[in-house]
C-alpha cells in the first residue's frame, strides 16, 4: 500500500479512507458499498441506496467530523449542495459517498506499534465513545478468539452487545470475525506498515458488523542511528553466543570467581564485593595490576590470567572495555559500573558489548549489582545468605533486587537464583526468563523491569514459561504515551500494554514490591499443591473485618462463593451461626484453638483456597501471652497437613501490636507448615488471585 501524500506532525499521512476499504473488502471485513467522486458530478452515486454519507479526503483531513467532513443522512439530491458547502470550509481534494449502515453498537478496532513488543490490537467502545469513555482493552498480535472474546467480555460496556433494554443482540461472531481479520493469524497487522490503523466505528448489529471509517497512518521513517561495530549489534549477542544460554548454570554456581578493581590503598566498591565473595567462602582472585594480594586475597595483572567461570567488573566506565577485552575463556563477565546507555553515553555501551563479543564472554550489565544464588555462593549483598530455595528474580535494578532478598528471606522466601541485568547490553531479561523455566531448582519466577529491552522475545518467553511469573515494572503510568493522531494512538500506554501482557501470557501483574513478595511466597507454599476446588473461603473473627475482608477480595477478582447449604448444619453442631462467605468465627484469646481446623473439616470440598485472619491486636488487649495465637497457627499447620487438597493463607491483621518477636514466631510456625502469612487481607487477596489465575495444581 502506498505510503501517503506528504507529512504532517512528523508523521507520514496514509492512504485515503477508501484506497483504506478497499484494503478491508479484500481482507473480508464488510464495509459499505460506495462510490469516489473527484469533481462536481454525484451521477455515479444513483446507484447507492439512502440515506447517503458524504465525506471529504485530503491532506490534513485525518479527523473528518471534527473539521465537518462528514454529513449523514443524505439524498441524492442533496449531494451537490452539501460537497458545495465543504469545500467553502476546506479544500478536499475529493469525496467519497457510501450508503449509510443501520444504527448499533459503535466499536473500536485499531492497531499501533509499540516500541518494545510490536503491533498491539485495541478493541472497545467507539465512536465518540472512544475517547469519552476509554472503554477498550489491548491485546498483543497475534490475536486468538479467546483473546478476542475475553477482551470483549472484559469491557464495562460488555453488556451492551448481548442486549440492553430489550434492543436485539449484537452478532458477536461477526465482530469477533472482523477483529480477527485485523489482528489474528494473517492479519493486517502483518501487512500495513505501522503507524497507526483505526476503525472507528465498527456498527455491530443483530445481522453483522461493517467498518463504517478507517483511518491508515504508517510509520514515520525510521530516524538512521550510527552504524554499530561489526562486532556487536543493538539486539544484543550473535547467534553463536546466545547458544551458550544453556551455560547459565555457571553463571550462578560458577567454581571461581574474580573481582576486578578492589584497591590496596582505598577500599571501594571492589573491596565490598571482595569481602562478600571471601565471607561467600567461593574461590576467589582479585585482579590487579600490581599487588600480588588485595585484602587477603590472591591477585592476578589481568582477566587473562585468571581461571574462573565470573568475573564482576567495578572500575571506571571508560576503562571497562579494556578490561572485558581481556576476559577470553571467562564464561561471564558482570560489569557493575554505571555510566553508560542509562547516562547517555550509548556509544560508550557499544565498545562495552563489542569487547564482550571479540572476547566470547556473555555481558552482564552494565550497570548491575550480579548475582545472588545461595546454592552457588554467589552474592551481590552483605549480611549472609539465606537457605536455598525455589524462588528466582530477574531484575533491572540491583537495588530493589537486594530489598526483595532481604525482606522477603525475612518473609520466609528462599530463592533458587536472583540476576541483576541493569541495561542488558548482552544478556537480556528474556533469555534468562527461558532459562530459569527449565530450571530443576526453580518453582517460581519474578521480575522487575523498566525497559524490556526485546519486548517481543520476552512475550514470547512468558508464553512458554510454564511456571508462575510475577511482574513489577516501573514507569508505566508516566511514560510511553503514543502520538495522538488517531483514538488508536492516544489509547495506548505501557501500563495497558503490560496488562495486555500479562493476560494472555497468564503472568501475574502486580504494582508493588511487598506484592511481588507476596504473590511468590504465595508460590512457593503452595506452587506443587494440588487443589481441590474453584472457590475461596474468607474466615475469621466478626466485625467490620469481614465486610471489608469482601471488597478486598472483589477489587483482586476473587469469588467468594456462598457457602453449601448442606454443611451448615455441621457449622451448627460447632458453635458457629454461618452468616455467609466471609465466614465469622470466634477467635481469640479466649477462643478454642481448634475450631478452625473443625471449621475447614466441616467445608472441605469446594474450596481451593482459604484465608484464615485474625486480629493480633485482640490476642493482646484481651490476653498477655502469645501463646493462644502460637496455638492457633499450630492449629492452621494441623489443618494444612490433614487437607493437602486446601491451600491454606494467614492474615496477621495488626501484626505490629505484638511484642516484639511473636510475628516471626507466627511466620516459622506457618512456614514450617508451607502456610503464607500477610499483614492485610489486600495482599493476601492479590496473592490468592494470581494463584488461581495460574491455575497452580
Amino acid at each position: 500500500m502506498s505510503a501517503g501524500r506528504g507529512t504532517s506532525v512528523g508523521r507520514t499521512v496514509g492512504p485515503y479512507e477508501h484506497e483504506v476499504k478497499a484494503l478491508l473488502a479484500e481482507a473480508g471485513v464488510p464495509v459499505p458499498r460506495g462510490v469516489v467522486v473527484r469533481g462536481d458530478d454525484f451521477g455515479a452515486a444513483r446507484e447507492l441506496a439512502g440515506p447517503l454519507v458524504l465525506k471529504a479526503f485530503g491532506p490534513g483531513l485525518t479527523h473528518k467530523s471534527e473539521s465537518g467532513g462528514v454529513v449523514l443522512g443524505l439524498a441524492h439530491e442533496e449531494l451537490g449542495a452539501a460537497a458545495a458547502g465543504m469545500r467553502a470550509r476546506l479544500e478536499p481534494a475529493g469525496f467519497l459517498v457510501e450508503e449509510q449502515a443501520e444504527a448499533g453498537v459503535e466499536l473500536i478496532v485499531g492497531l499501533v506499534r509499540d516500541p518494545a513488543f510490536g503491533p498491539v490490537l485495541l478493541v472497545g467502545l467507539g465512536g465518540v465513545w472512544a475517547e469519552a469513555l476509554r472503554d477498550t482493552a489491548l491485546r498483543l498480535c497475534p490475536v486468538t478468539e479467546t483473546d478476542v472474546r475475553r477482551a470483549l467480555a472484559s469491557l464495562r460496556g460488555a453488556a451492551l452487545l448481548d442486549g440492553w433494554r430489550g434492543g436485539p443482540p449484537v452478532d458477536v461472531d461477526a465482530v469477533v470475525k472482523v477483529i480477527m481479520a485485523v489482528g489474528g493469524p494473517g492479519g493486517l497487522w502483518e501487512r500495513l506498515e505501522l503507524g497507526e490503523f483505526e476503525l472507528n466505528p465498527v456498527i455491530a448489529g443483530p445481522s453483522g458488523a461493517i467498518a463504517v471509517d478507517a483511518r491508515h497512518l504508517p510509520a514515520a521513517p525510521a530516524v538512521r542511528v550510527a552504524e554499530l561495530p561489526p562486532e556487536t549489534s543493538a539486539a544484543g549477542p550473535s547467534p553463536e553466543a546466545a547458544g551458550r544460554a544453556g551455560g547459565f548454570l555457571a553463571l550462578f554456581e560458577p567454581k571461581a570467581v574474580a573481582v576486578v578493581g578492589a584497591s590496596t590503598s582505598r577500599p571501594n566498591f571492589g573491596n565490598m564485593f571482595l569481602g562478600f565473595y571471601r565471607d561467600a567462602g567461593v574461590p576467589l582472585v582479585a585482579v590487579h595490576p600490581t599487588a600480588a594480594e588485595v585484602a587477603g586475597v590472591p591477585a592476578v595483572p589481568s582477566l587473562a590470567h585468571a581461571d574462573v567461570d565470573y568475573a564482576l567488573v567495578a572500575v571506571p566506565a571508560e576503562r571497562c572495555a579494556e578490561v572485558v577485552r581481556e576476559a577470553r575463556g571467562v564464561p561471564f563477565t558482570q560489569v557493575m559500573s554505571g555510566g553508560f546507555g542509562e547516562a547517555g553515553r550509548q556509544e560508550l555501551e557499544r565498545e562495552l558489548a563489542g569487547a564482550a563479543r571479540a572476547a566470547g564472554t556473555r555481558l552482564l550489565g552494565p550497570n548491575c549489582m550480579g548475582v545472588y544464588c545461595p546454592r552457588g555462593r554467589q552474592t551481590f549483598v552483605g549480611g549472609g545468605m539465606g537457605p536455598a530455595g525455589t524462588v528466582a528474580l530477574i531484575s533491572q535494578s540491583g537495588g530493589l533486587a537486594g530489598e526483595v532478598i532481604k525482606v522477603g528471606e525475612r518473609r520466609g522466601l528462599a530463592f533458587s537464583r536472583v540476576v541483576t541485568v541493569g541495561n542488558a547490553a548482552d544478556v537480556t531479561p528474556a533469555e534468562l526468563l527461558r532459562w530459569l523455566a527449565q530450571d530443576a531448582q526453580t518453582r517460581a519466577i519474578g521480575m522487575y523491569l523498566e525497559d524490556p529491552r526485546d519486548g517481543r522475545e520476552l512475550y514470547e518467553a512468558l508464553r512458554t514459561a510454564g511456571k508462575p511469573v510475577v511482574l513489577l515494572v516501573g514507569g508505566r503510568s508516566g511514560q510511553g504515551q503514543r502520538a495522538a493522531a488517531s483514538h488508536t494512538g492516544g489509547l495506548v500506554s505501557d501500563r495497558r500494554i503490560w496488562e495486555a501482557v500479562a493476560e494472555q501470557t497468564g503472568a501475574t501483574l502486580v504494582s508493588g514490591q511487598d506484592d511481588l513478595i507476596g504473590v511468590l511466597a504465595y508460590f512457593q507454599a503452595h506452587g506443587s499443591r494440588a487443589a481441590g476446588g474453584e472457590q475461596v473461603l474468607v474466615v475469621g473473627p466478626s466485625g467490620g473485618a469481614s465486610v471489608l475482608a469482601a471488597d478486598a477480595f472483589d477489587r483482586a477478582g476473587v469469588r467468594l462463593g456462598p457457602l453449601p447449604g448442606d454443611r451448615l448444619d455441621a457449622l451448627r453442631g460447632l458453635g458457629v451461626v454461618a452468616t455467609g462467605n466471609p465466614l465469622e468465627v470466634p477467635v481469640g484469646p479466649l477462643g478454642r484453638a481448634g475450631l478452625v481446623t473443625d471449621v475447614i473439616d466441616a467445608l472441605a470440598g469446594p474450596y481451593r483456597d482459604v484465608v484464615a485472619h485474625v486480629n493480633v491486636q485482640a490476642f493482646f488487649t484481651y490476653g498477655t501471652a502469645p501463646e493462644p495465637l502460637y496455638d492457633y497457627t499450630h492449629a492452621l499447620a494441623a489443618a494444612q497437613a490433614a487437607r493437602p487438597g486446601v491451600r491454606i493463607i494467614l492474615v496477621t491483621r495488626n501484626g505490629e501490636c505484638a511484642p516484639a518477636g511473636v510475628e516471626d514466631e507466627v511466620g516459622r510456625i506457618a512456614a514450617a507448615a508451607g502456610i503464607p502469612v500477610y499483614r492485610t487481607m489486600e495482599a493476601a487477596a492479590v496473592a490468592v488471585a494470581a494463584g488461581g489465575r495460574h491455575g497452580v495444581a
